[in-house]
């Protein structure tokens, strides 16, 4: 009995120290994963040999000795307040409409400077485009108006692009058979002809 009660012991010594060297024995990884990480190895060599730069302190702080990115460096400093979304309200629909009265459409840097500051010279050509409801603006280059001359504009461009069928996302575009470009050429009229036709009109009624 005692001889038996001594060699269980001694298979549950063994036994244990089997668990044991299992538990700290890694499990070995299936290709999909040992190929993961052979490529994050990789990845964090790379930013040891080209992220940290000498001449720039700052940078020793991107990441870790071991490669990994540290994810503090790129959290917002203490105090950071997000500057406001930009919005497209009719304070700045207004504002646009004075500068192309003033400036003209394609002056949209000067505009961007005296009135709009948040919003690019692409920006404003893009807006302009939807305000007048045309996507090419070339022929609109220089001409000014103000907010009843656009609106005609805009309505005589709608007008077209229904009648040939390129009315496209509230904007006029050009077909290939060119029948839009040659009606707009036709039509053309800018702000100062509108104010011709009507002393003349005036005139012819005195």
């Amino acid at each position: 009995m005692a001889i038996d009660s001594l060699q269980d012991t001694e298979d549950d010594r063994t036994n244990d120290q089997n668990d044991e060297s299992r538990e700290s024995s890694p499990t070995p990884l299936s290709p999909e994963e040992q190929a993961q990480k052979e490529r994050h190895d990789w990845i964090n060599q790379i930013r040891l040999k080209f992220c940290i730069r000498p001449e720039f302190e700052v940078t020793k702080n991107i990441i870790h000795p071991d490669g990994r990115l540290n994810q503090e460096y790129f959290h917002p400093p203490k105090g950071y307040k997000p500057e406001d979304a930009r919005k497209w309200t009719e304070t700045e629909k207004q504002l646009l409409i004075k500068g192309i009265e003033e400036h003209g459409i394609g002056n949209f840097g000067l505009i961007s400077k005296e009135s709009l500051p948040k919003w690019s010279t692409n920006d404003l050509r893009v807006k302009c485009i939807r305000l007048i409801g045309r996507q090419n603006l070339q022929l609109y280059r220089g001409w000014k108006g103000n907010a009843d001359d656009i609106t005609r504009e805009y309505e005589r461009n709608k007008e077209i692009g229904l009648k040939y069928g390129t009315w496209k996302q509230g904007v006029l575009v050009y077909d290939d058979d060119g029948m839009v470009e040659k009606e707009l050429l036709a039509t053309a009229a800018t702000p100062a002809d509108s104010m011709s036709m009507e002393e003349d009109e005036d005139m012819a009624t005195d």
